[in-house]
Protein backbone atom coordinates (compact mmCIF):
# COMPACT_ATOMS: atom_id res chain seq x y z
CA UNK A 1 0.00 0.00 0.00
CA UNK A 2 1.43 3.59 -0.83
CA UNK A 3 2.31 5.86 2.01
CA UNK A 4 0.59 8.58 -0.33
CA UNK A 5 -2.15 8.21 -2.62
CA UNK A 6 -3.15 11.56 -4.39
CA UNK A 7 -6.40 11.07 -7.06
CA UNK A 8 -7.51 13.62 -10.21
CA UNK A 9 -5.90 16.74 -7.24
CA UNK A 10 -6.98 19.85 -8.88
CA UNK A 11 -6.40 23.69 -7.57
CA UNK A 12 -7.84 26.48 -8.36
CA UNK A 13 -7.39 30.42 -6.81
CA UNK A 14 -9.50 32.63 -6.95
CA UNK A 15 -12.62 30.94 -8.55
CA UNK A 16 -14.80 33.39 -8.40
CA UNK A 17 -13.08 36.04 -9.89
CA UNK A 18 -9.86 35.63 -12.11
CA UNK A 19 -9.40 32.10 -11.29
CA UNK A 20 -6.19 30.98 -11.15
CA UNK A 21 -5.52 26.72 -12.24
CA UNK A 22 -2.62 25.76 -9.92
CA UNK A 23 -3.43 21.91 -10.12
CA UNK A 24 -5.12 20.27 -13.10
CA UNK A 25 -5.96 16.51 -12.03
CA UNK A 26 -2.56 15.12 -10.55
CA UNK A 27 -2.65 11.71 -9.72
CA UNK A 28 0.81 10.54 -8.05
CA UNK A 29 1.59 7.38 -5.86
CA UNK A 30 4.22 7.60 -2.51
CA UNK A 31 5.61 4.67 -1.34
CA UNK A 32 7.04 4.69 2.08
CA UNK A 33 11.10 5.24 2.07
CA UNK A 34 11.11 6.82 -0.68
CA UNK A 35 13.64 10.06 -1.65
CA UNK A 36 11.66 11.79 -4.06
CA UNK A 37 11.91 14.96 -5.72
CA UNK A 38 8.92 17.16 -7.48
CA UNK A 39 10.66 19.51 -9.67
CA UNK A 40 9.36 22.10 -12.17
CA UNK A 41 9.56 26.14 -13.41
CA UNK A 42 8.50 28.43 -11.12
CA UNK A 43 4.76 29.02 -11.28
CA UNK A 44 4.31 24.70 -12.32
CA UNK A 45 2.15 24.16 -8.68
CA UNK A 46 5.07 21.85 -7.56
CA UNK A 47 4.86 24.07 -4.06
CA UNK A 48 1.54 24.40 -4.13
CA UNK A 49 1.15 20.01 -4.35
CA UNK A 50 3.52 20.05 -1.39
CA UNK A 51 1.56 22.25 0.64
CA UNK A 52 -1.78 20.53 -0.25
CA UNK A 53 -0.09 16.69 0.95
CA UNK A 54 0.86 18.33 3.94
CA UNK A 55 -2.90 19.76 4.97
CA UNK A 56 -1.21 23.53 4.69
CA UNK A 57 -3.85 24.26 1.89
CA UNK A 58 -6.56 22.83 0.49
CA UNK A 59 -7.73 21.00 -2.71
CA UNK A 60 -10.67 22.36 -4.65
CA UNK A 61 -11.15 18.66 -6.07
CA UNK A 62 -10.21 15.03 -5.95
CA UNK A 63 -8.54 13.38 -2.43
CA UNK A 64 -5.89 12.61 -0.88
CA UNK A 65 -4.67 9.36 1.62
CA UNK A 66 -1.93 9.62 3.97
CA UNK A 67 -0.61 6.76 5.92
CA UNK A 68 -4.32 5.40 4.77
CA UNK A 69 -5.92 8.38 6.13
CA UNK A 70 -8.34 10.42 3.97
CA UNK A 71 -7.00 13.94 4.65
CA UNK A 72 -9.27 15.44 2.56
CA UNK A 73 -12.67 16.34 4.85
CA UNK A 74 -10.75 16.47 7.89
CA UNK A 75 -11.68 19.29 9.95
CA UNK A 76 -9.32 22.42 10.62
CA UNK A 77 -8.55 20.65 13.88
CA UNK A 78 -7.98 17.17 12.99
CA UNK A 79 -5.85 18.32 10.05
CA UNK A 80 -3.05 19.80 12.81
CA UNK A 81 -3.29 16.94 15.00
CA UNK A 82 -2.49 15.00 12.03
CA UNK A 83 0.25 17.01 10.90
CA UNK A 84 2.00 17.05 14.37
CA UNK A 85 2.04 13.56 14.33
CA UNK A 86 2.29 12.33 11.12
CA UNK A 87 4.03 14.88 8.63
CA UNK A 88 7.93 16.58 9.22
CA UNK A 89 7.98 19.88 7.03
CA UNK A 90 11.25 21.59 6.21
CA UNK A 91 10.89 25.27 4.69
CA UNK A 92 12.99 27.19 2.70
CA UNK A 93 13.14 30.31 4.79
CA UNK A 94 14.08 27.63 7.97
CA UNK A 95 10.73 28.78 10.15
CA UNK A 96 12.63 28.43 13.27
CA UNK A 97 11.53 30.64 16.55
CA UNK A 98 13.92 33.32 16.72
CA UNK A 99 13.50 33.06 20.84
CA UNK A 100 14.40 29.50 21.00
CA UNK A 101 17.54 27.38 20.59
CA UNK A 102 18.57 24.93 18.48
CA UNK A 103 17.10 22.46 21.26
CA UNK A 104 14.26 24.38 21.97
CA UNK A 105 13.55 24.93 18.60
CA UNK A 106 13.53 20.45 17.93
CA UNK A 107 11.65 19.69 20.97
CA UNK A 108 8.43 22.51 20.57
CA UNK A 109 6.74 20.18 18.71
CA UNK A 110 6.79 17.82 21.13
CA UNK A 111 5.55 20.14 23.62
CA UNK A 112 2.75 20.70 22.00
CA UNK A 113 2.19 16.76 22.02
CA UNK A 114 2.72 16.89 25.78
CA UNK A 115 5.66 14.59 25.98
CA UNK A 116 7.42 14.28 29.03
CA UNK A 117 10.50 16.28 29.72
CA UNK A 118 12.86 13.28 29.71
CA UNK A 119 11.13 11.84 26.47
CA UNK A 120 12.27 15.45 24.75
CA UNK A 121 15.38 15.72 26.32
CA UNK A 122 16.33 12.44 25.20
CA UNK A 123 14.80 12.60 21.68
CA UNK A 124 16.39 16.16 21.21
CA UNK A 125 19.64 15.16 21.93
CA UNK A 126 19.93 12.35 19.66
CA UNK A 127 18.19 14.15 16.88
CA UNK A 128 21.12 17.13 17.11
CA UNK A 129 23.71 13.85 17.50
CA UNK A 130 22.26 12.67 13.86
CA UNK A 131 22.11 16.21 12.32
CA UNK A 132 25.71 17.21 13.64
CA UNK A 133 25.05 20.20 15.21
CA UNK A 134 25.55 18.91 19.21
CA UNK A 135 27.72 22.42 19.48
CA UNK A 136 24.74 23.88 18.70
CA UNK A 137 22.37 23.29 20.63
CA UNK A 138 22.33 26.45 23.27
CA UNK A 139 22.39 28.75 20.37
CA UNK A 140 19.57 30.77 18.77
CA UNK A 141 19.04 31.07 15.15
CA UNK A 142 20.89 34.26 14.99
CA UNK A 143 23.68 32.88 16.33
CA UNK A 144 23.85 29.81 13.34
CA UNK A 145 24.80 30.07 10.02
CA UNK A 146 21.92 29.24 7.56
CA UNK A 147 23.24 25.80 6.91
CA UNK A 148 23.08 25.39 10.37
CA UNK A 149 20.00 26.57 10.88
CA UNK A 150 18.40 24.28 8.09
CA UNK A 151 19.85 21.27 10.08
CA UNK A 152 17.90 22.44 13.09
CA UNK A 153 14.84 22.42 10.96
CA UNK A 154 15.49 19.13 9.57
CA UNK A 155 15.81 17.41 13.37
CA UNK A 156 12.51 19.62 14.41
CA UNK A 157 10.79 17.92 11.01
CA UNK A 158 12.00 14.85 12.72
CA UNK A 159 11.34 15.16 15.96
CA UNK A 160 7.46 13.51 16.63
CA UNK A 161 9.15 10.46 14.22
CA UNK A 162 6.84 11.40 11.55
CA UNK A 163 5.78 8.90 8.73
CA UNK A 164 7.03 11.59 5.84
CA UNK A 165 9.02 14.81 5.26
CA UNK A 166 8.07 17.47 3.16
CA UNK A 167 10.69 19.80 2.07
CA UNK A 168 9.81 23.02 0.25
CA UNK A 169 12.88 24.14 -1.59
CA UNK A 170 15.26 23.51 1.59
CA UNK A 171 18.31 24.51 -0.13
CA UNK A 172 17.44 27.75 -1.91
CA UNK A 173 19.18 29.99 1.04
CA UNK A 174 22.45 27.27 1.01
CA UNK A 175 25.89 27.87 -0.29
CA UNK A 176 27.00 24.22 -1.98
CA UNK A 177 29.15 23.23 1.12
CA UNK A 178 25.98 23.37 3.49
CA UNK A 179 24.00 21.57 0.52
CA UNK A 180 26.06 19.01 0.14
CA UNK A 181 26.08 18.82 3.73
CA UNK A 182 22.37 18.50 4.27
CA UNK A 183 21.48 16.39 1.55
CA UNK A 184 24.40 13.77 2.95
CA UNK A 185 22.00 14.05 6.27
CA UNK A 186 19.16 13.68 4.70
CA UNK A 187 20.16 10.51 2.43
CA UNK A 188 21.78 8.85 5.09
CA UNK A 189 18.34 9.37 6.90
CA UNK A 190 16.49 7.57 4.13
CA UNK A 191 19.01 4.49 3.78
CA UNK A 192 19.79 4.02 7.38
CA UNK A 193 16.11 5.21 9.06
CA UNK A 194 14.05 4.65 5.87
CA UNK A 195 12.85 7.57 6.29
CA UNK A 196 10.71 8.84 3.47
CA UNK A 197 11.50 12.94 2.03
CA UNK A 198 9.55 14.35 -0.93
CA UNK A 199 11.29 17.51 -1.85
CA UNK A 200 9.82 20.28 -4.07
CA UNK A 201 12.89 21.87 -5.89
CA UNK A 202 14.34 23.17 -8.85
CA UNK A 203 18.15 22.93 -7.34
CA UNK A 204 19.34 20.42 -9.91
CA UNK A 205 21.77 19.60 -6.45
CA UNK A 206 18.73 17.45 -5.15
CA UNK A 207 17.41 16.54 -8.56
CA UNK A 208 20.78 14.63 -8.92
CA UNK A 209 20.27 12.82 -5.25
CA UNK A 210 16.95 12.35 -5.87
CA UNK A 211 15.73 8.31 -6.31
CA UNK A 212 12.59 9.42 -8.42
CA UNK A 213 12.07 12.80 -9.97
CA UNK A 214 8.16 13.79 -10.66
CA UNK A 215 8.34 16.82 -13.18
CA UNK A 216 5.36 18.91 -13.51
CA UNK A 217 4.61 21.49 -15.61
CA UNK A 218 1.13 23.98 -15.39
CA UNK A 219 -0.28 22.03 -13.06
CA UNK A 220 -0.02 18.88 -14.64
CA UNK A 221 2.41 15.89 -14.07
CA UNK A 222 4.60 15.58 -17.56
CA UNK A 223 7.27 13.33 -16.39
CA UNK A 224 7.61 10.52 -13.15
CA UNK A 225 11.09 8.65 -13.20
CA UNK A 226 12.85 6.67 -11.14
CA UNK A 227 16.61 6.72 -11.35
CA UNK A 228 18.37 3.60 -10.32
CA UNK A 229 21.52 4.59 -7.47
CA UNK A 230 24.84 2.64 -7.71
CA UNK A 231 25.08 0.99 -4.62
CA UNK A 232 28.65 1.86 -2.55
Amino acid sequence: MSLIEIKGITKTYNPKKIPVRALRGIDLLIEEGEFTAIVGPSGSGKTTLLNIIGGLDRQTEGEIIVDSVNITDLSDNKMIDFRKSKIGFVFQSYNLIPVFTAAENIGFIMLLQKKSKNEISTRVAELLKSVGIEAQKNKRPNEMSGGQQQRVAVARALASKPKFVLADEPTANLDSKSTTNLLDIMENLNKNEGITFVFSTHDQRVIDRAHRVVTIEDGRVISDVKVEKVKS
